[in-house]
């Protein structure tokens, strides 16, 4: 590989960004795709650049037509949580055994502490704050699980403006309902507010705590594997 392309290889995996290398198996040469931009030794066709972000999308490698084979190199998707309460501490083993990078934020400090949530990253700012410099983007979820106002709809407010590919809110349908016109009259309209799952999670009849974990990590999965669509 060449010095320069490894260096915007390295670069791009060290921002968190996805790339992919794309290696000419006839000629050894290569070129990376990111961000739909092309750049190095040769150019892909449409077909093959929709085939590459397929294979991002879904971080896997594979052969594209006769000879490029594409190797992609994806972070962790994120999974952030507004909300230092009991049921995160049910849903991040959970989350973590499905990959994804965990961040707790509460700006109640007695609640987001290590030893409440060793090795889990913690942000003691408004959730709006704090979401702004975590800046989601198409790899990330959103989580409010407060049932507090003040709390979650900064959170919402900031998720909805990010391009997280989840937002989910914990609650009942009534609670619902009140956040909705809240942010109605905040001035988000209708094709937002479709974007948040609320009452969170798929509905299997969960009750314990670990239940509504597992709903709530099964219908992301399925919002990052299937799409909204399909839910």
């Amino acid at each position: 590989m060449r010095l320069s392309l490894l260096e915007k290889l390295l670069t791009a995996r060290a921002e968190g960004r996805p790339v992919a290398l794309v290696t000419d198996l006839a000629t050894g040469l290569q070129t990376l795709v990111h961000e739909k931009v092309i750049e190095g030794d040769f150019g892909v066709t449409a077909e093959e650049s929709e085939a590459i972000a397929d294979l991002l999308a879904t971080e896997g490698s594979a052969l594209v037509g006769d000879s490029h084979f594409v190797q992609s190199f994806t972070p962790s998707p994120r999974l952030v949580l507004i909300g230092a309460v009991h049921i995160a501490q049910a849903v991040i083993p959970m989350a973590q055994a499905l990959g994804y990078a965990v961040t707790v934020i509460d700006p109640r400090q007695a609640f987001a502490t290590p030893e409440r949530f060793p090795g889990i990253a913690l942000s003691t700012d408004w959730p709006d704050e704090a979401l702004d410099a975590l800046k989601p983007d198409s790899r990330t979820a959103i989580v409010t699980l407060t049932h507090d106002p003040k709390l979650d709809d900064p959170a919402l407010s900031a998720a909805l403006k990010s391009d997280a590919f989840y937002i989910g809110a914990l609650g009942s349908r009534k609670t619902h309902a009140s956040r909705l016109q809240r942010l109605t009259e905040a001035g988000f309209t209708e094709a937002d507010l479709q974007r948040i799952q609320g009452p969170v999670g798929l509905a299997i009849g969960a009750k314990t705590q670990a239940e509504i974990a597992l709903s709530i990590l099964a219908q992301i999965t399925a919002m990052r594997r299937l799409g909204k669509a399909n839910l």
